[in-house]
């Protein structure tokens, strides 16, 4: 007897005040900003303080949230209804201003002008691999830690970043962390630390022929940019890496809820299982998984083969009208869309088979894009349907 898919019941999670962050993860391209702006958006006009964090929103979807441009300060989004005594602030993610405001934070006023007009920072905070992840991890430690402080906000919820892979989100912040920490960054720093003739001093034969040829590759300027970068980022190394697992731990909290978005294609949910294995090895809470753009059909009873089937009769009739063309290019629209949510059927139940403790909610296709307040609450309605 096979065993029925968990339904996951956004609506409790969401009304829950031990929830206080909820991260909506996947792979990019499948709608975890509309989710994570509707789930927002719901939880504001059920009652809860709530902050978006959302990364890179299409233009009319930010527009709605009341952020037409760039902007990484929260702030309060109209039009919600605020009669159940909540409230929605949010904010996009300006990556190098995020970075900035760390080494503002975290170095002396002298020591944060020489690294913020630094060309290998400038160059590592705007582009370097990880790093819009890595900052995601900053802005959300920074949020819940206001959230404490001040306890403006009860639940914050994130978007993260559009990344080829979802598993990028966990995995590039210890990259850039360990990249930033790491011996050989420190090994480029020597010379600039020391200072001179003393500095080569310190330098074995081996390590200086490695450095001449450095100089060789990466050029004498820019080996002398990342070395007074080093140089003058070295007390906030350990920082990094320290940041780094308090929000890891933060997101093993039990009071962390993760929410999986996949679209109903193979790509998209092969990437929601190695996400959820992932989760389950790291020991972070895994809400369950959101299918977005799930194929609805008006009239399920007619399989697509018999419209086919119809259509062709009709097509092969004596004197076609123009009502019996009409009618054909319906049977065949209707043919198509239930060929394709029967192929994202299959895909699903393939993966519910193989993951059989996960809850599931499906979320069905939307006629146009989401670039309202209305159409996000037509997002969370199907979201906290519990169908």
């Amino acid at each position: 007897m096979a065993t029925k898919t968990p339904t996951l019941d956004l609506a409790a999670l969401l009304t829950d005040d031990q929830t206080r962050i909820v991260v909506c993860c996947g792979a990019g391209g499948v709608g975890k900003t509309t989710t994570a702006a509707a789930l927002g958006v719901w939880a504001a006009e059920h009652g809860r303080r709530v902050v978006v964090l959302t990364i890179d929103p299409a233009r009319r979807l930010a527009q709605s949230l009341g952020l037409s441009e760039l902007d990484n300060t929260p702030r309060p989004v109209k039009g919600i209804d605020e009669s159940a005594g909540g409230s929605l602030d949010a904010m996009m993610l300006d990556m190098k201003r995020t970075f900035d405001e760390v080494v503002e934070l975290h170095a002396t006023p002298d020591k944060a002008a020489q690294i913020l007009a630094n060309p290998f920072y400038q160059a590592v905070s705007s582009s370097f691999a990880g790093t819009q992840e890595y900052m995601a991890m900053e802005k959300l430690g920074q949020l819940r830690a206001e959230a404490d402080r001040t306890g403006r906000w009860d639940l914050v919820v994130v978007d993260t970043p559009p990344s080829r892979s979802a598993l990028d989100f966990l995995d590039a912040p210890k990259r850039l962390g360990s990249f930033l920490d790491g011996r050989f960054i420190r090994l480029l720093a020597a010379p600039a630390k020391a200072g001179g003739r003393a500095g080569f001093k310190v330098f074995s034969v081996g390590v200086s022929m490695v450095s001449g040829t450095l100089a060789k590759v990466l050029g004498g300027d820019l080996l002398r940019d990342v070395q007074t970068f080093v140089a003058a980022l070295d007390t906030m190394f350990g920082g990094f890496r320290e940041r780094a697992d308090v929000t890891y731990a933060l997101l093993k909290d039990p009071q962390t809820a993760f929410v999986v978005v996949a679209a109903p294609e193979r790509d998209a949910l092969r990437e929601a299982s190695f996400f959820a294995g992932r989760l389950d090895e790291e020991g972070m809470p895994l809400a369950g998984l959101v299918v977005n753009r799930i194929q609805r059909v008006a009239a399920p009873s007619l399989s697509a083969s018999r419209a086919w089937a119809a259509a062709e009769q009709l097509a092969e009739g004596d004197a076609p009208t123009t009502s019996a063309a009409t009618t054909e290019g319906l049977l065949r629209l209707h043919a198509a869309l239930a060929q394709a949510a029967a192929r994202q059927e299959g895909l699903v139940s393939r993966f519910t088979a193989g993951h059989t403790g996960i809850p599931l909610v499906e979320v069905p296709a939307a006629a146009e894009d989401i670039h309202d307040l209305t159409g996000l609450r037509a997002i969370a309605a199907a979201l906290t349907s519990g169908r």
